[in-house]
């Protein structure tokens, strides 16, 4: 078998991964090696977050690399920390101002864009991780975002899930809901707009402005992710209480954003390697998350953080005042109307299924000892 034959075999065979290195977009010499006919292509990338929360950031870091070794260093894409490029709390304007042909970020930052884009990271009282990803990528709720992020000149790719959130750090306790009435708290997406109705007076920062609002008394409290992450933000050392769960973050989604005239000039290949590293790189947040966050929160215990569930009297409140705004919101706009009901038919599902089997055996098995 000559190497020309060899190469379309093995293309043919795989059609992935090294496969899809073999193949050509164009023409070539004879004999020529065919990736070396492929366009150098530099990208760039702006992220929502600092460097020092390497389990986020880390994962956009993992889909640069995928995507310079899966095309032979041929495209290759600079990963830029929050506020080099854009301001944290930009990255979608970025991108869709074609400033940075990607971002790594979270799309309910972007509610003021279009309220249903929170259902591409996720809503208040919403599913969790699992339920999350098996909706995108299988449940139709890809296809639906996409068709909304096509407004901005966007299309979007899911890059990742924190898992179920901590409710964040507070300097008072939080009996009730009645305690949260007056708190400042830093808290974004809907979340915050629950909270505002609750009481909670709301800002909208950036991961590394928190730390300084909290120390000087700006805000009361700050939810972020979960104890890894918490810990090296260092927020136990500027709030005593620890609360959960974070009733608004239970499978939050974070989300690459490419610009889609970049996107449409990629060659072909291109866009595989760039959706299979994208994959691989959500894959490796979540892994990630799942193995340190359990030692990083007993850290905090022996720390002395006073850790604490929020009360069932907060939940049923925050409840009540989450799915009526979802609601109000649906009946105000069509687009909206529509993600919302495919959506909640697949929570209502996932309920059902994850309310039997797993929550037997976690009652049993997580209960303490």
């Amino acid at each position: 078998m000559d190497r020309r034959a060899f190469l379309k075999s093995t293309a043919t065979a795989t059609a992935a991964g090294a496969g899809l290195l073999a193949g050509c977009a164009g023409p070539q010499e004879a004999g020529a090696p065919a990736v070396h006919a492929r366009p150098r292509l530099r990208w760039r990338l702006a992220s929502s977050f600092p460097p020092g929360l390497d389990t986020i950031f880390g994962a956009a870091e993992v889909l640069a690399e995928r995507v310079a070794a899966m095309s032979e260093g041929r495209f290759t894409i600079r990963v830029y920390p929050a506020g080099e490029l854009v301001p944290g709390l930009q990255v979608m304007d970025g991108v869709q101002q074609g400033t940075v042909q990607v971002g790594q970020t979270a799309s309910y930052y972007y509610v003021g864009k279009n309220p249903a884009l929170a259902f591409d990271a996720c809503v208040p009282f919403g599913l969790t991780s699992r339920q999350q990803t098996a909706w995108l990528t299988e449940g139709g709720g890809l296809e639906q975002m996409r068709s909304l992020f096509a407004d901005f000149g966007i299309i979007n790719f899911p890059a990742g899930n924190t898992g179920a959130q901590m409710g964040g750090w507070f300097k008072r306790e939080v009996r009730s809901a009645a305690d949260l009435r007056g708190l400042k708290m830093r808290i974004p997406g809907l979340g915050g707009e629950v909270m505002s109705r609750l009481g909670v007076t709301v800002q909208l920062l950036a991961g590394g402005e928190i730390y300084p609002a909290l120390e000087r008394g700006a805000i009361d409290a700050t939810e972020w992710v979960g104890p890894y992450d918490d810990e090296k933000l260092g927020f136990h050392h500027v709030a005593r209480y620890y609360y959960y769960p974070g009733w608004w973050e239970p499978g939050p989604s974070l989300s690459y954003h490419v610009n889609r005239n970049a996107w449409d000039r990629l060659p072909a290949v291109y866009r595989e390697i760039f959706t299979s590293a994208a994959s691989e790189s959500a894959t490796a947040m979540q892994a990630r998350y799942d193995a340190r966050n359990p030692p990083a929160l007993r850290r905090l215990l022996a720390a002395g953080v006073d850790v604490r569930p929020f009360s069932d009297d907060l939940l049923r409140a925050a409840q009540e005042v989450a799915i009526d705004m979802l609601e109000q919101q649906a009946s105000a706009d069509a687009t909206y109307r529509t993600i919302y009901r495919s959506w909640r038919q697949v929570r209502e599902d996932a309920y059902r299924w994850s309310g039997t089997a797993e929550l037997a055996y976690a009652r049993f098995a997580f209960a303490p000892s």
